[in-house]
């Protein structure tokens, strides 16, 4: 006579081979489902055993996509946050703390504690584009990739981003990259960034091994990528009525997976890839796909064939939901364990992360004469290429704006623009850019951050620049972080003190904090669908289309510099 830990009936199951829920009874043993007898059928010993009650039991959720960075908190503390909401499997692509601090970076992150499952890719975009373009702390090379590949805990390349490099560039770092991981690993998925790439282009990037793209999608596109072979990880800001009608017209359940990509320390709060699939069931996908693309479609992309799925031998991963239509989370198990609701208070662990990485902003204070915006020798005008940003997403374009210059200092407040200033931070010089952003802030202020996708050198943007030195004084003060200046004050103040991109304060607090930051902005003037990530991603040069880091601006497709002033 069998004796499992757990015996869970009267509930509809979802099983996921035949696409929809079943009546059965579920036990567990030593935290995989053992059997799923026919309903009052079991005759062994169980520990436990739960009414369900007439609820709804489904498989933990699976994240195929995401960076724990973009919520600004540790492994442990993220694991705690998104256990209670259902996500009980993630693929982080930890490419941000590894920009900061290399190999040795990645290594200590992933060696935090979680309450969930953790897998990893291996950072590709290390630097995003090159040590010409950008200057980061980290470079993840062929030797580093080819230990990263020994390690269990990789099951993927993280999303290749540079569209030269893979397109036209043969012996680029990239393509090295992916030669190595098909050697050694043929079956990996090989995760890709491919912003509104089409017709050749498209077929340039999955020709050189990407398997995968998660970045804002249309109806053609979705169509187009999975036609052509390729994997979609639908995000939120993927999210439309037409979107969802493409994947359900064409059947593509197999084929599309939803993933949160990023989600905020404030957003974290309050949900995660559950509310990716409340949105998306609110759209039109029928819940049963909704589930269906959140737990084994993403497992299977993924390889892991151990989860996604409520089978003997699965790992004991599930939640229980009144009901699935409005995807009410009722309980989550983690290998067969009940997930504790209560949010985590506990205090920050000082000793998690090396002195190093808590101590690897090297930059220095900067006085108001560093602001000062030169003009070209005895011009009395210039025309300068200018960042607009737009209120939606995080694309930007390039225009050109006529400035005056008195006393051979360009006058850019008299033009209605901010003063954006990239300051390396690494060590390596310390040497400064400055550009000039339309569409940012409308009123006297300076928004300051060293999460800055994805080289994190400290990045100022302001409109005063008495508030821009407050701003970049403090966040060399604390060794890296979010902050928002005002009237000569800090008026709002994220630290995040590893590696200048990851706090290890409580979710609650955290959150609060980013909260108070995005409100800053805000008042500011600062309005976008996410201002923190349309600031941060100004320096990003993979997104199209004209981007900021501290070697300068850069065309981001042809990856051409351009001069701020032109001749």
């Amino acid at each position: 006579m069998t004796t499992v830990d757990l015996l869970l009936t009267n509930g509809h199951v979802f099983n996921s081979a035949l696409h929809r829920f079943i009546e059965t009874d579920v036990t567990v043993l030593a935290g995989k489902f053992y059997w799923l007898p026919a309903p009052g059928t079991f005759t062994g010993e169980a520990k436990k055993t739960i009414d369900l009650a007439g609820t709804y039991m489904i498989p933990g959720l699976v994240d195929s996509h995401m960076h724990i960075e973009s919520s600004m908190t540790t492994p442990t503390r993220f694991g705690r946050a998104v256990a209670s909401h259902g996500t009980t499997t993630v693929i982080a692509d930890a490419h941000e703390i590894t920009n900061v601090a290399g190999l040795a970076g990645l290594q200590e992150f992933m060696a935090q504690p979680s309450d969930i499952d953790i897998f990893y890719a291996i950072p590709s975009s290390v630097p995003s584009t090159n040590p010409e373009m950008e200057t980061t702390g980290g470079i993840i090379g062929v030797k580093e990739t080819k230990d990263l590949l020994q390690d269990p805990r990789i099951i993927c390349l993280g999303e290749a981003m540079n569209f030269k490099g893979i397109t036209s560039e043969p012996d680029s770092l990239i393509r090295q990259l992916i030669a190595v991981c098909r050697e050694e690993r043929p079956t990996m998925p090989l995760e890709g960034h491919c912003p509104k790439f089409t017709g050749e282009d498209l077929a340039k990037f999955i020709y050189a091994g990407i398997t995968s793209d998660h970045t804002q999608q249309t109806p053609a596109s979705i169509v187009e990528k999975v036609t052509n072979g390729m994997f979609v990880q639908l995000q939120k800001k993927s999210l439309t009525a037409e979107n969802i009608a493409a994947v359900k017209d064409n059947h593509l359940f197999e084929n599309v997976g939803l993933v949160t990509d990023d989600v905020m320390a404030d957003d974290l709060r309050h949900g995660h890839l559950n509310k990716i699939v409340q949105e998306a069931i609110r759209l039109g996908l029928d819940p049963v796909d909704a589930i269906y693309m959140s737990t084994y479609t993403p497992a299977r992309h993924m390889g892991l064939w151990d989860r996604g799925a409520i089978a003997p031998g699965r790992v004991a991963d599930f939640i229980i939901l009144r009901d699935p239509e409005a995807f009410d989370v009722v309980a989550v198990y983690k290998n067969g364990v009940l997930v504790d609701p209560a949010k985590d208070t506990s205090p920050a662990m000082e000793n998690a992360f090396s002195a190093d990485l808590r101590h690897s902003v090297q930059a220095q204070p900067l006085q108001a004469a560093d602001f000062q915006l030169k003009a070209p020798a005895d011009a009395a005008t210039v025309t300068a290429n200018v960042i607009e940003i737009a209120a939606v997403g995080t694309f930007t374009k390039r225009i050109q704006v006529k400035i005056p210059v008195k006393d051979g200092l360009v006058q850019w407040q008299k033009a209605g623009l901010a003063l954006l200033m990239i300051q390396e931070r690494y060590g390596h010089g310390g040497h400064i850019s400055f550009g000039l952003v339309k569409g940012a802030l409308d009123a006297p202020g300076a928004v300051g951050a060293t999460w800055a996708h994805d080289h994190h050198n400290v990045m100022m943007m302001g409109t005063d620049v008495a508030d821009m030195v407050v701003a970049q004084n403090e966040l060399i003060a604390e060794q890296g972080g979010y902050v928002v200046a005002a009237n000569g004050q800090i008026t709002a103040n994220a630290p995040l003190p590893i590696g200048g991109v990851v706090s290890d304060a409580p979710i609650p607090v955290l959150g609060q904090q980013i909260a108070d930051v995005r409100q800053a902005m805000q008042k500011l003037g600062y309005h976008n669908t996410n201002e923190i990530m349309s600031f941060s991603t100004l320096s990003l040069l993979v997104s199209p289309a004209f981007k900021m880091s501290d070697k300068g601006l850069f065309d981001v497709v042809s990856q051409e510099k351009i001069p701020l002033f032109t001749e």
